[in-house]
């Protein structure tokens, strides 16, 4: 099986259900966001040596794929769709409560930083944050998608911010606070 077709050479591309629409459509975006994320998770994933930890990401990829057939679906097959899953939200509640317990109370913002893996949760972060940003536009503009997805998406860039600041404990590095004052 080749892996060019070149039907989308066109700048054109299609949508689960046969749909075609341009490769610059908010759909596409959404679901390129998302694909795009789980891309930096998987980079995340490499860096992390802490088992538990890296299970828990690895357990969201699959998630994400789910979402992203969601957002990349026209609607006219949902029997094929992967169900959704508002326990998903729950469970990163519960990850993101557990690390916060041994965390010292956050007091200012912190900066993106420390070392590469640190760096790399606060990039799922922010990565995440414009997939939920192309979400809530999707929705202004596209009808029936779950609202889970957006709720979900909200819950995890919390949950990297909190990776981010569990991974600088566990390696012994201070945050970098932001001072406005400098």
């Amino acid at each position: 099986m080749k892996i060019y077709t070149k039907t989308g050479d066109g700048g054109g591309t299609s949508l689960f259900g046969g749909t075609k629409i341009s490769k610059d459509d908010i759909q596409i975006e959404a679901y390129g966001t998302v694909d795009e994320l789980n891309s930096f998770l998987g980079s995340l994933i490499a860096e992390v040596d802490d088992e538990a930890l890296n299970q828990e990401l690895k357990s969201i990829q699959p998630i994400l794929f789910d979402i992203g057939s969601h957002l990349a679906s026209d609607g006219k097959m949902p029997e094929y769709l992967p169900a959704l899953d508002i326990a998903h939200t729950s469970k990163l509640e519960k990850a993101i409560d557990r690390m916060i317990d041994i965390l010292p109370p956050l007091k200012s913002f912190i900066m993106p930083g420390g070392n590469g893996r640190i760096a790399k949760a606060h990039v799922c972060r922010v990565v995440c944050r414009r997939a939920e940003r192309r979400v809530v536009t999707m929705q202004q503009n596209h009808e029936g998608l779950d609202n889970f997805v957006q709720i979900y998406l909200n819950r995890l860039s919390d949950y990297f911010f909190v990776v981010a600041r569990y991974l600088a404990h566990l390696d012994g590095i201070d945050e970098v606070k932001w001072n406005p004052k400098v």
